[in-house]
Order: structure tokens, then C-alpha cells, then sequence
């Protein structure tokens, strides 16, 4: 007798639940069983499968099928159903916070560097206006000493 670790359907139309069994692999998907060992429900992602019946079931033969398979492998490391799927979009959603963040700190570092920029310039040009209006005012102090020194020098001469 060839035994197999198979998946047994239950539940009604569209709302597939699943028992695992240990069958005879020449009876029908649901027909008779040895027996059940765990629970396998893929619309709310739980499964539960007893171990030790497995450890107890494979030694003496009995083939797993593949989903059973990985059910047994997922039991064993302690990962949950869908735990790749949702690790993988965690990761994903890691990595696209990641870029975000980066592309707001660039954003802000070139805007603060335009910010010291423009104070830069501004400075600048403020100085600039400094150094002129004091050449302005260093013009018209020359000029107003030009026409002290020009009345001085006017009324002396006519005398």
C-alpha cells in the first residue's frame, strides 16, 4: 500500500479549505483517509500541521505532495504563509522610503546651498554698493575740499 501526505478538500464553491491527510494514494482527493493531521486554509492564509505525526508518517513511506511539501518546510523554520511574498514587499517599500528620503535630503542640500548662494551674492552685492557710495562720498568730500581749498585760495588771490 503506497501512503501519501495529500491535501483534502473542503469547504463549499469559491471557498476552498483544505485538510491535510495521510491517504492511501489509491483513493479519491476526498474519499477515505488514515488520518488527519492538519489544516490548510489559503483564503485566510493560516495552516497547521502537526509535526510529530509527519515525523511519525514519513519514515514509514509516506510521500508528501508538493504543497504539503511546503507546508512541512514553512512549519519547520517557523515561517508563516505568504511570509516571502510580504518580506519581499516590505523590502520593497523599505527601499522606495529609502529613495525618498535621499531624494528630500539632495532636494534640501541644493536648496541650502542655493540659499548660501544667493546670501553669498547678495552680501556681495551689498559691499559692493558700500565700496561705491563710500567712493561716492570720498568723491564729494575731495570735491568739497577741492572748492574750500578753491574759495581759500579765490579770496587771497584778489586782495
Amino acid at each position: 500500500m503506497s501512503v501519501k501526505i495529500r491535501l483534502r478538500r473542503t469547504g463549499t464553491r469559491n471557498a476552498a479549505c483544505h485538510r491535510i491527510v495521510v491517504a492511501d494514494s489509491r483513493c479519491p482527493r476526498d474519499g477515505r483517509f488514515i488520518e488527519i493531521i492538519g489544516m490548510y486554509d489559503p483564503r485566510h492564509k493560516t495552516e497547521k500541521i502537526d509535526l510529530e505525526r509527519v515525523d511519525y508518517w514519513i519514515p514509514r513511506g509516506a510521500q508528501p505532495s508538493e504543497t504539503v511539501s511546503a507546508i512541512i518546510k514553512r512549519a519547520r523554520t517557523g515561517k508563516s504563509f505568504g511570509a516571502e511574498k510580504l518580506a519581499a514587499a516590505a523590502e520593497k517599500a523599505a527601499a522606495e522610503k529609502a529613495a525618498a528620503e535621499k531624494a528630500a535630503a539632495e532636494k534640501a542640500a541644493a536648496e541650502k546651498a542655493a540659499a548660501e548662494k544667493a546670501a553669498e551674492e547678495e552680501t556681495i552685492a551689498a559691499a559692493e554698493k558700500a565700496v561705491e557710495s563710500n567712493e561716492a562720498k570720498a568723491a564729494d568730500d575731495e570735491a568739497a575740499v577741492a572748492v574750500d581749498h578753491a574759495e581759500k585760495v579765490a579770496p587771497k588771490s584778489a586782495e
